[in-house]
């Protein structure tokens, strides 16, 4: 759908979280992730006060579900400093450097003076309970064709631990994402146009992917959106990973912000006020004695109880889809699940093994009248009172219309409540890293030595390499522009190893996992061609085989596929069998029939031949029979 953007107020807000390729940011170990585990220890961390005497609400969410933490690591990739059993070290001089790149990139200025802070997390995520974060530099920005978008901060932070495995009251996490260094890149709500979100994101990349000193690969970027629209209010979407995702969810956070608006136009006008939500439980257990619900029965065969809450003037709303294949009640269930798995309610009943019996008489019993709605909830009893009191939370917010809330993305564009918005009371000093100066020197040092920015190498692809523009955009878009550099420095001509880089791999994509090829599988087999041992026609061949099979080598593959190069004795009495099994067209067509026995002859030799060799054999072969003809 397509909406008038100006009219909605549309505000959005992008930040952008990468990993450096440095060592970790408080302790000189490796920032590399590994699924070795040579111990294990756990954790309950709890919200604190902060220097306002405020609670955090987002902590406090948290600590609400009761869970434990277990922590697996190695030795390798997780010192004391990251099992918080050591204050931390000095931050990463060469972390540092790049945020200062970075900065100056986005067109920011770096502050005189480096103080790290502490963010309250408490999920578990960081075993201190904190993560320690710093400003580096101020007011960027990013020119767009709808306007200019400001940068306010750009941060230097430590990362999160690595989730392994999430249950009901425990998860187990891993230690060595852990301190790995995150440059945290914010911009001004001045975003107002979908695609000009995708614009500014994209800028952001560029610079950071500059620096050759940021981390690739799934996970070590992370995007968030800051999205509101009038009469809505600001939601923040988290774990966006694909830029052409980006509209798509915002124009889905658009959606479910109206069709929000609408369900509190119509709770107005029905006449509900917040205070009509009241905490009343009804034990529904006996009308489900006999039920065809499996959930349900198995709950009271267990000792449970199905319990029940009235929600007055709410039928036919909960059931109001919000965004595609969510509703109202999807939202309710959200917020329930940190109790239950989900809820019944009375928009979509009769169903799941629910009869309208059963349904009547809930009505009944609850006194409903024709507007009125009720959700069920079928657990232990004090489980069950825990999650309803989540439902008519969510049923009271509804009347004011959009929630204040932090929400996850899903892959289709849809999005899923995960807490309440972080509250300005979570950040308090470091007291064990004093300031760092940035001093002048330093900013000159930097200044000079800026990388150029992806769209300025692409242009000197072009001119440089003289290689199709199209080929220079996409080996800089997919981040093989440094392993272009670094084939041609080993002798590979810019025009193959563009070719093989952009349309081999591209052209298998849809065939073959190509995310399983390496750039050490690439690296290999380029050894390969440059050592005369394989043909430039065997790329595909190979690098179909390594998408398959990623622990293979190049060499391997090579072998097995008899794609190792034939001697030119060889290639040649491959040819002459070829020309002599079509000896009558060839006399009948000359050397119009290159293009014939070429093809014939490659099909023969898959790979094991240079295409420059064989069309040299064979126009050669084609003008003897020429010559010997009578």
């Amino acid at each position: 759908m397509a909406y008038d953007y100006e009219k909605l107020g549309l505000k959005v807000g992008l930040e952008i979280h990468r990993q450096l390729d440095t060592k970790k940011l408080f302790s000189p170990v490796p920032s590399e992730l590994s699924d070795e585990v040579e111990f294990t220890f756990q954790r309950r961390l709890r919200p604190t006060i902060s220097e306002l005497g405020e609670i955090d609400p987002a902590a406090l969410e948290e600590f609400k579900k009761g869970r434990t933490y277990i922590y697996e690591g190695s030795y390798e990739l997780a010192d004391l400093v990251y099992i918080d059993e050591e204050p931390p070290h000095m931050p990463d001089e060469e972390a540092l450097k790049v945020a200062l790149q970075i900065s100056y990139l986005l067109n920011a200025t770096p502050i005189d003076e480096v103080h790290f802070m502490r963010k309250i997390v408490i999920d578990g995520s960081n075993v201190s309970g904190f993560q320690r974060t710093a400003i580096i530099a101020m007011n960027g920005k990013v020119d767009t064709p709808w306007g200019s978008v400001g940068i306010p901060t750009i941060c230097l932070e430590e990362d999160a631990c690595r989730i392994v495995e999430r249950k009901d009251k425990e998860v187990i996490y891993r230690l060595d994402r852990l301190g790995i260094p995150l440059v945290e890149i914010s911009t001004t709500p001045d975003i107002h146009h979908p695609e000009q979100a995708k614009v500014v994101a994209k800028y952001i990349g560029d610079a950071l992917r500059a620096t050759r000193k940021v981390k690739r690969g799934l996970g070590t970027i992370r995007q968030d959106l800051n999205i509101s629209i009038k009469g809505g209010a600001r939601v923040e979407i988290k774990g966006v990973q694909e830029l052409d995702m980006i509209p798509i969810i915002i124009e889905r956070e658009i959606e479910r912000q109206l069709k929000l608006l609408e369900i509190r136009d119509e709770l107005r006008r029905r006449g509900v006020k917040p205070e009509d939500i009241k905490e009343e439980f009804y034990d529904v257990t006996e009308i489900f004695e006999n039920t065809g619900s499996k959930i349900i029965a198995r709950t009271i065969n267990n000792g449970g109880k199905v319990l029940a809450v009235k929600l007055p003037k709410f039928r036919g709303l909960i059931g109001k889809e919000i965004q595609p294949g969510r509703r109202l009640g999807t939202e309710m269930a959200d917020r329930a699940k940190k109790y239950v798995k989900g809820i019944f309610h009375i928009d979509e009943l009769p169903n799941y093994g629910i009869t309208e019996l059963e349904v009547n008489a809930v009505i009944e019993k609850l006194g409903l009248g024709e507007d009125d709605a009720f959700v069920l909830v079928a657990a232990e009893e004090e489980t069950a009172k825990k999650a309803l009191r989540e439902v008519l939370q969510r049923a009271r917010e509804a009347i004011d219309g959009v929630p204040e809330e932090t929400r996850r993305a899903l892959p289709d564009g849809n999005t899923q409540y995960m807490r309440p918005l972080p509250g300005k009371a979570r950040m308090y000093p470091e007291t064990d890293i004093p300031p760092i100066l940035i001093t002048e020197d330093m900013k000159e040092e930097i200044l000079a030595n800026l990388p150029e920015l992806p769209q300025e190498r692409a242009e000197r692809y072009v001119k440089e390499y003289n290689i199709d523009k199209s080929l220079a955009e996409t080996l800089v878009n997919d981040e093989r522009d440094e392993l272009f550099e670094e084939l041609i420095a080993k002798g590979v001509k810019p025009s193959l190893a563009a070719s093989i880089l952009v349309v081999v791999l591209k052209g298998l994509k849809k065939e073959v996992p190509i995310e399983n090829i390496t750039d050490e599988h690439i690296r290999d087999a380029f050894e390969l061609y440059l050592n005369g041992k394989i043909a430039k026609e065997a790329f595909e061949e190979i690098f179909k085989e390594l998408a398959l099979h990623p622990e293979k080598t190049a060499q391997q593959v090579a072998e097995e596929k008899g794609l190792t190069l034939l001697s030119e004795e060889e290639v040649e009495r491959i040819i002459d069998e070829v020309i002599q099994q079509n000896i009558e067209v060839i006399k009948a067509k000359g050397m119009g029939a290159m293009g014939m026995i070429m093809g014939r002859a490659m099909a023969k030799l898959r790979g094991r031949a240079d295409g420059k060799l064989v069309s040299q054999l064979v126009k050669k072969k084609l003008k003897e029979v020429q010559g010997s003809a009578p």
